[in-house]
């Protein structure tokens, strides 16, 4: 895939990139992201050529020496990735909200880098244990003119690897979030976690950074310190030790509130409490949010944030975006196709996950900028008339969209006022086979 027969509108957003490759990596870029994304079968690196249309004329060694010995940094390019969603899907000066969680890539091999067992949700099996890559991938929550859902576009990516300091999941993430605050001054950066993003990690958190997660039932909660009274000694730095979570709530005063999670507006009951999780975040102190679900009950979640000024309704439709991540992670795997590269070395497979999650990234911002047309709902639901709910684009409608509009750019007709048969017959056959894969 020449740079020369890449949408123009696809291009604009992939020349964010550049800067990060020198002139021949960034054509390499180019044709891999095209091809990644072009591609209706395997994403594997030859599959990347393939899908680009590439392979008899590119030798695969060169995409394979992309993603092991080329100059350019994953960690960058995330980054450039989280820039390029946050100039046009967020609004400016708008704080910017980040869901982070993560997921196993499956793998097979003793010499696939940083692969081990690790916990798999989708397992069988009481273990709920899998063999592969495990990767922390954040990504930013943004609102789309045509969802009425909140929507994840996944950005950046750790490795888990064991027996360094990326074993641990949640430093992964504070770091992700503490690169994102730096490249956005002046940004607020809101994250938002499950309860297995909470530890001492987030002792040291940016300023300009909040985090948001579920609070355990086990939480050891102390009261504000007390002021100073002036005697010698040093002051202390907690106050007393608050009752279990249980008894907290028994004894709370809950005000309803009206809040939109899922998809429904509803009215919950909600108890706020300010108080130190010193475990957690030390001296910071934090807001807790008690959530009732139906009156006289008892409460379903509590959740805590460091960010103060947010109300009790913020703070749980926060939470609730919080599936949002893994949304885009699932689409990631089963419509994009990341993770299947099989790549062992390890910057391949350091580099490989990154790029994908990317080029994921620039396919839903492309549709958002570019590519969203009101008449593609109509279109969808009469190829597909059994689908009578249908009232918004899926993933999977944008996906196809996108490898419709790589494969038509690359088929240009030697004279524009007389394309050839085989012109027209090779770009028919391409929009016949990519109809029944948008369904």
């Amino acid at each position: 895939m020449l740079p020369d027969a890449v949408p123009a509108s696809l291009m604009t957003l992939l020349a964010a990139f550049s800067p990060l490759f020198t002139a021949p990596s960034f054509r390499t870029f180019t044709m891999l992201a095209c091809g990644f994304l072009s591609q209706p079968g395997k994403r594997t690196v030859v599959g990347m050529l393939s899908g680009a249309g590439l392979s008899r004329r590119v030798p695969h060694d060169r995409a394979h020496w992309f993603f092991s010995r080329a100059r350019w940094d994953a960690d960058a390019l995330g980054l450039a990735a989280a820039l390029l969603v946050v100039s046009l899907l967020v609004p400016a000066g708008a704080p910017v909200d980040v869901a982070v969680d993560d997921t196993l890539f499956k793998r097979r091999g003793k010499k696939v880098w940083a692969a081990s067992w690790f916990h798999d949700g989708s397992a069988a099996g009481p273990d709920k244990t899998g063999y592969g890559n495990n990767w922390v991938v954040l990504g930013i929550v943004v609102r789309l003119r045509f969802t009425s859902r909140p929507v994840a576009v996944p950005v950046m990516a750790k490795l888990v690897i064991k027996g360094t300091n990326s074993k641990s999941r949640l430093w992964l993430a504070g770091q992700m979030a503490g690169k994102l605050a730096c490249a956005l001054p002046g940004r607020a950066v809101r994250v938002v976690a499950d309860s297995a993003y909470a530890g001492g990690e987030l002792r040291d958190l940016p300023a300009g950074v909040s985090w948001t997660t579920r609070l355990r039932k086990d939480a050891a909660l102390h009261a504000l310190p007390p002021e100073r009274t002036g005697r010698r000694g040093r002051p202390r730095v907690k106050g007393d030790r608050l009752p279990s979570l249980a008894q907290i709530a028994a004894g709370a005063q809950f005000t309803q509130v009206t809040v939109t999670r899922y998809g429904r507006t509803e009215t919950v009951g909600a108890a706020v409490l300010t108080c130190l999780w010193y475990s957690v975040f030390g001296t910071r102190p934090v807001t807790v949010v008690i959530v009732r679900d139906k009156p006289g009950s008892a409460f379903g979640i509590a959740l805590v944030t460091t960010d103060r000024d947010a109300t009790a309704e913020q703070v749980i439709e926060r939470y609730a975006s919080r599936w949002s991540i893994e949304v885009a992670i699932e689409d990631a795997k089963q419509i994009f196709g990341a993770g299947q590269a099989r790549n062992r070395t390890a910057a391949a497979v350091e580099r490989t996950i990154p790029f994908e999650i990317a080029c994921q990234a620039t396919a839903v911002t492309w549709y958002a900028t570019a590519g969203h047309d009101p008449a593609d709902l109509h279109e969808r639901r009469a190829l597909a008339p059994w689908y009578t709910s249908k009232a918004e684009p899926a993933t999977s409608d944008i996906a196809a969209k996108l490898r419709r509009v790589i494969i038509a750019a690359r088929f240009k007709p030697s004279r524009p006022d007389q394309p050839t048969p085989q012109e027209i017959s090779v770009l028919r056959l391409a929009w016949e086979d990519l109809e029944p894969l948008a369904a």
